[in-house]
């Protein structure tokens, strides 16, 4: 099983998960088109598509995945805000449940996927603990200030590193960004220390990999960020960028 990173920025954001006969997609923020050559163009393969939340950076591309026939997951309130990106006759498949009751887990091909609950400024945004027997436990968390859930038998992760609160002070400071931009960024992603913090809490100890997600270009630094959680957690970290494949099966052979 391979991740391959499409885009992972406030310009686009998609992944995919998959061996030689199956598929899973992580978020249609990026034209379809480009994610096709991952797939060597076969469709057929995709066994679902995971959308987190209606924001176009992520559900922007959602009619187009529809149009191609593709089973998309999304909750309730995702749907309904991303409802201006789909011009097609199909929908979504709603989450069954609630951000207050949990979320039902769902079975997709040979994917394992229990939907939980993030903290953003969106309708109903939600992270997706994802779990194959080539990969074993994945976590997937993106555009949350905080992660109140931990997860048990992890070995590959993906997880939103969007900026250090030093550098984002600095920007307000200097003028680069305004008071309300600071405000959104504090309340909408997950900064540095707390990444580290969350990653700290839950058992590491079969983890493979950790590949860094959504890194801001002008409030993060993506070595920096790397270099830091790799030596507080010893493990193989990655910063996700366009054309990155890496091996994401639950051992590194």
């Amino acid at each position: 099983m391979t991740l391959q990173v499409i885009g992972s920025s406030s310009e686009g954001n998609a992944y995919v998960i998959q061996n030689v006969g199956e598929a899973l997609l992580l978020e249609a923020g990026i034209s379809f088109k480009k994610v096709l050559p991952a797939l060597d163009y076969d469709v057929s393969k995709v066994q679902g598509v995971l959308v987190t939340h209606e924001h176009g950076d992520h559900a922007g591309h959602l009619g187009e995945v529809l149009g191609y026939g593709l089973p998309v997951f999304a909750s309730k309130g995702t749907i309904a805000g991303a409802q201006k990106f789909n011009r097609t006759d199909y929908q979504p498949v709603a989450l069954e449940g609630s951000r207050e009751s949990g979320y039902q887990r769902l079975q997709i091909g040979g994917f394992t996927v229990i939907p939980f609950p993030t903290e953003h400024d969106a309708n109903e945004p939600v992270g997706f603990y994802i779990w194959h027997e080539e990969t074993g436990g994945i976590l997937f968390a993106t555009d949350t200030y905080y992660l109140k859930n931990r997860f048990a038998g992890l070995s590959n992760i993906l997880i939103e590193c969007n900026y250090s609160q030093e550098k984002l002070e600095a920007n307000l400071i200097a003028g680069k960004i305004d008071a309300a931009r600071y405000r959104r960024v504090r309340e909408s992603h997950l900064n540095y220390t707390t990444c580290l913090e969350t990653l700290k809490a839950n058992d590491l100890s079969k983890v493979y990999n950790i590949v860094l997600i959504h890194t801001s270009r002008d409030n993060g630094n993506a070595l920096t960020f790397r270099e830091g959680i790799a030596k507080a957690t010893g493990k193989t970290v990655s910063v996700a960028k366009p054309g990155l494949v890496l091996n994401f099966n639950k051992t590194p052979f």
